[in-house]
């Protein structure tokens, strides 16, 4: 048990890293292309991976549509109204209960919202899940998260808006191993349009 503890923590330091340097790199594609390769040495190699040991994606890494800039875009947080700030609690299996309050929204240039969500487990952080058109037809049918900042994915922002990129967007734990149970897209948080960006099947 604490063996698996340390191992997580040393996972969670990892992601927390491997986002610092994206939010260095000047090079959009440079910083997204350094992301994919640390994704990969992670999800090959460490103890926390939630690959299971026969998965080809230990040998193959993690497939993703090719990179598109226009999938960047910096999104002022527009506020929500307080009687839309109730809880909402989700069961993650050992980790208990999550609770999720609205905390805002954000525009998409291309068409559609997302609701942002303030998680109040693991010290709070920013949430912001999505489930798109190619939900279940190209890739994971309970969507992909653009941010988890409570387990060190953030892009960047302000304190009135956030940076998304939707090249970034990657599967929870859960697409590749029944073991976790993850909080997944609300239909806040669901638009038609197919986002053929970011982590794919």
């Amino acid at each position: 048990m604490t063996s698996s503890r340390l191992t997580l923590v040393d996972w969670r330091r990892r992601v927390g890293e491997m986002y610092s340097e994206v939010r260095s790199e000047g090079d959009r594609e440079a910083a997204w292309l350094r992301w994919r390769v640390a994704r990969d040495e992670l999800f090959q190699h460490h103890a926390q991976s939630p690959l299971l040991a026969d998965d080809p994606l230990r040998g193959s890494g993690l497939p993703f549509w090719p990179y598109d800039p226009a999938m960047r875009f910096e999104a002022d947080l527009v506020p929500v109204d307080d009687d839309e700030t109730e809880p909402r609690l989700v069961d993650a299996g050992g980790d208990g209960t999550i609770e999720m309050h609205l905390t805002g929204r954000v525009e998409l240039p291309l068409g559609g919202t997302l609701d942002v969500w303030w998680l109040h487990q693991y010290g709070g952080g920013i949430f912001v899940p999505l489930r798109d058109g190619t939900s279940g037809d190209g890739s994971y049918g309970g969507g992909r998260y653009l941010l988890d900042t409570a387990k060190g994915s953030w892009l960047g922002g302000t304190d009135s808006s956030i940076t998304l990129d939707l090249n970034f967007a990657y599967h929870p734990s859960c697409r590749y191993n029944p073991r976790w149970q993850c909080p997944l897209a609300p239909p806040g948080n669901t638009i038609s349009r197919r986002i053929e960006a970011g982590e794919r099947l």
